[in-house]
């Protein structure tokens, strides 16, 4: 199989560095729409003030917008520009009178936080009308002014619908497409990196080791994301359930390979833990010994696997290609295998299985494939595959009980964010009475996406580093633009897109990035000094310790609190996923097991961002902050194995080769019971719940067992997933202080 081009593999590389180019698109839109307003506000020979309004109107309009689907884009956009033209004037006409302005701008600020309980709509008009005042103290808006405020940003509003709609579209379909290839692309890295775990040294091997581990990080991430698309990116359920089974067939079983990978080269089955555990020393044992070239074909097939992988269905075709997908499906038959170490076998029965779901996700995503050169053993996995299909259907999701009144969050942060605002204006009129918005603004942005008072310290912490660093970059860059206003002009777009790109990847760097563009429109507006920048750096000081003080004081969420909610819903959620997979691979009812998976997921990410600041490495609580890593880690070892047990239950009743095992309800019991009795002792500390442990789940069912037939290797894959989650549980209960009870 020929190589492929250079200009594919970079593209590749920018797909799996970007998921979707949603950062890149993110950019480029704000670019182009602020560009677009600086043009036609030079055309009508504006002043700087307006051509700066022009700018930060425009990008409000574009980043607040959140919805997925078109139209309700259009719908917000439009109600937004309203809000933006009331908040503009109300500041012009409230700057004579400060009492009533500061009083407006914290029930603006109540209100902005408080929408966000109405969704994407609420939180985007929030957000405008909240910049939008923030805007018309940075120019220092006037009566007199107002009017050409006002058709500032009239064509702000209309450049940032021109360039959405119409110069940067984008639709759910398309982004869907270009996540499920950012996919593809991880996957590859995974592979990649799996094949260099492989041959690492004893010098190399935690290098490789780590390398794998923030790849499996990486395709998981992705895979989270493109569920998150799938309802608007699809034509109709059937469609959407399809690209979701398959995308968890290939993360599983891509996992599942770098498992068998760290188990053939080590002289003990690898635990999976392993791959989630931060520092977990990698298992005894060194590369792979040549065995009759058997470590050779195997690095060759790993390598045809990520080739075959990132084929397009363009060049998928030949007789060359399809005998590389023959053979690397055919390890799935006994017969197939070469020879070697068992473990070794093993890997080459995972590189089958990975084919069959590499083959699945191309049969999902690209449609029919051709079968004119397939050996039995391809036709059997395609039929495998279609029966699947077959299986598919969806199922109600369930409903969540809405907190009320103060306990609601956003009633909550609404009140902790119009104090901590409160006590900026105050704080922030001592340091300075023309710059005191500062302190709100980053008072107001701590809040964002926040939800514990350790969360809060953590940004309020970043945002000021970034915002020391920008203040010393915008220092040099005023020193070297001076006065040119297209220049600065054109490193502010520069300094924009770079906010946007690295927002979601680092909060210092966008911090910093804003600082260093403020530097420079302070320039423009011919307010710069290095004391302006200087008393930046005091003001953001401040409000992020009004942010602080006011999460602590005010309906405080501890960061303990947090996490034991978060701890108990992701207790409850594995505890379901695991109940309904085992039910139904014991014979019960089909349900709805892929998204139980997810909603697993999805809390577990929940959990792993509220220990963030537990985890910090500037925290001074060394052993909590090993704790917590260390059950953040065991958690995502026991969401692989449910995940597993899930897909593999979902198989049932229609996969060809697998059948219902009445054994595994009575496994499944004990583990099912221990995970509620942890959650129990998480929610109620003062409990006096136990959890049990006993014999060995393969052991319980070994066979002959209740006069059962001998498992195959899909039962036996099932004994080991539930096996591994039954030690994973009970590793749960020693840094929880669960006690546990020991049968005699």
């Amino acid at each position: 199989m020929s190589g492929r081009s250079a200009r594919a593999e970079l593209w590749d590389r920018i797909a799996a560095s970007d998921p979707g180019l949603l950062r890149l698109t993110a950019g480029l839109r704000t670019v182009c729409a602020i560009a677009l307003t600086l043009a036609v506000l030079a055309v009508l020979a504006t002043d700087v003030s307006h051509l700066v309004a022009g700018a930060i109107a425009a990008m409000v309009a574009t980043f607040a917008i959140r919805e997925k689907e078109r139209p309700e884009q259009a719908v917000t956009l439009a109600l937004g520009l309203p809000v933006a033209l009331a908040s503009v004037s109300l500041g012009a006409l409230l700057r004579s009178h400060v009492v009533a302005g500061d009083i407006f701008f914290v029930a603006l600020i109540f209100s902005a936080v408080y929408g966000r309980r109405f969704g994407d709509r609420g939180t985007a008009l929030g957000l405008i009308g909240f910049q939008v005042y923030f805007l018309s103290l940075f120019v220092g808006a006037t009566v007199s002014a107002l009017p050409g405020l006002c058709g500032t940003i009239v064509l702000a509003f209309g450049s940032s619908a021109l360039v959405r709609f119409a110069l940067v579209p984008e639709t759910p379909a398309g982004i869907l497409d270009r996540l499920r290839r950012a996919f593809r692309a991880r996957f590859a890295q995974l592979l990649s990196a799996q094949v260099a775990l492989l041959d690492a040294g004893p010098d190399d091997r935690e290098k490789a080791l780590e390398e794998a581990r923030a790849r499996t990080a990486a395709l998981h991430e992705t895979a989270m994301m493109i569920q998150g698309w799938l309802e608007q990116g699809t034509s109709d359920e059937a469609v959407a359930r399809l690209v979701q089974r398959r995308i968890a067939d290939a993360e599983i079983t891509a996992e599942r390979l770098g498992l068998l990978l760290l188990t053939a080269r080590s002289t003990e089955r690898a635990d999976t833990l392993t791959l989630h555990l931060p520092g977990a020393p990698l298992p005894s044992g060194g590369p792979l010994a040549e065995h009759d070239g058997t470590t050779a074909t195997l690095r060759r097939d790993l390598e045809a696997l990520r080739l075959l992988l990132l084929q397009p269905i363009s060049e998928a075709r030949g007789t060359g290609l399809a005998q590389v997908r023959n053979r690397l499906l055919g390890y799935r038959e006994e017969d197939n295998l070469p020879p070697g170490p068992t473990a070794v076998q093993d890997v080459f029965r995972g590189i089958g299985e990975a084919s069959r779901a590499v083959l699945g996700l191309r049969m999902a995503l690209e449609g029919p494939q051709d079968e004119t050169d397939d050996t039995p053993a391809t036709t059997r996995s395609r039929e495998e595959l279609h029966a699947e299909d077959a299986a598919i259907s969806g199922s109600e999701e369930a409903q969540e009980e809405e907190r009320t009144g103060l306990k609601r969050p956003t009633t909550r942060a609404a009140v902790q964010v119009a104090v901590g605002s409160s006590l900026a204006i105050v704080g922030g009129e001592f340091i300075s009475s023309q710059r005191w918005y500062w302190a709100v603004l980053t008072c107001w942005i701590v809040f964002i996406n926040t939800a514990s008072t350790g969360e809060i310290l953590v940004k309020g912490y970043r945002r000021l580093l970034g915002t020391v660093f920008g203040v010393v970059a915008g220092i040099v860059l005023a020193g070297l633009v001076g006065h040119h206003t297209w220049t600065a002009f054109a490193l502010v777009l520069v300094f924009i897109f770079a906010m946007f790109y690295t927002a979601p990847l680092s909060f210092t760097l966008m911090s910093f990035f804003v600082t260093a563009m403020l530097g420079l429109l302070y320039t423009l507006l011919h307010t710069y000094s290095t004391t302006v920048l200087v008393m930046r750096i005091e003001e953001t000081a401040l409000g992020a310790a009004c942010g602080i003080v006011a999460a602590a004081l005010v309906l405080p969420v501890h960061t303990d609190r947090r996490t034991d909610e978060l701890l108990a819903t992701v207790l409850t959620r594995l505890g379901d996923v695991t109940d309904a997979a085992v039910d139904q691979l014991s014979g019960g009812p089909a349900v709805d097991l892929l998204d139980k998976a997810r909603d697993l997921d999805q809390a577990l990410a929940d959990l792993r961002a509220s220990t963030q600041p537990l985890t910090h490495p500037i925290t001074p609580l060394r052993a909590r902050r090993d704790t917590a890593r260390y059950i953040v880690a065991m958690l995502e070892t026991c969401a692989y194995h449910a995940r597993s047990l899930a897909a593999t239950a979902e198989l049932l009743p229609e996969h060809p080769s697998i059948a219902a095992d009445p054994r595994l309800r009575v496994a499944g019991r004990r583990i099912v019971a221990n995970i509620a009795a942890i959650a129990a002792h998480v929610e109620d500390e003062h409990g006096t719940v136990r959890i049990e442990t006993g014999p060995s789940i393969t052991s319980m069912l070994k066979p002959g067992t209740l006069g059962a037939p001998r498992y195959d290797r899909v039962t036996d894959r099932v004994l080991r997933h539930l096996q591994r989650l039954d030690e994973a549980v009970a590793g749960l209960a020693r840094p929880l202080k669960v006690p546990v009870d020991k049968p005699d």
